[in-house]
């Protein structure tokens, strides 16, 4: 067994492509409209979905705004340097919700931003030996 994808409904879905392929450097794996069900599904990753875990961005074509919930916590994606990664995600226009440093209690250097839809997405930094 392996996980496939994690699923987000979002509510504008060019919006959401434009940040998770520009801002972040995921690719469009696959887009597919669904017009008896009036959703649109669109997969984004950084590999094929034979080879790594992906995002599906799922948007009902009704809904333009979701409630995040309290049960979602996170999306977390290594960086090389999370300083750095922070800093273009600012000058891409994308919100960073803790910036760049030592997790609490820890070593790791981690930092949070958020998609347009107010999703979480935790850099974690990658060790050096």
């Amino acid at each position: 067994m392996r996980i496939l994808h994690t699923m987000l409904r979002v509510g504008n879905l060019e919006r959401s492509i434009q940040f998770y392929t520009d801002v972040l450097g995921m690719q469009i794996l696959r887009r597919k409209d669904y017009p008896e069900g009036k959703f649109t599904l669109a997969f984004v990753g950084y590999q094929s979905e034979a080879e790594g875990t992906v995002l599906e961005l799922t948007h009902n074509w009704e809904i333009d705004h979701y409630d995040l919930g309290t049960g979602f916590g996170h999306i977390a994606i290594e960086v090389d340097n999370a300083y750095e990664a922070c800093e273009k995600v600012r000058n891409l226009g994308g919100r960073v919700t803790r910036e760049a440093g030592p997790m609490k209690h820890g070593t790791t250097v981690i930092a949070f931003i958020e998609d347009p839809d107010g999703y979480k997405i935790e850099f974690i930094q990658k060790k050096t030996v």
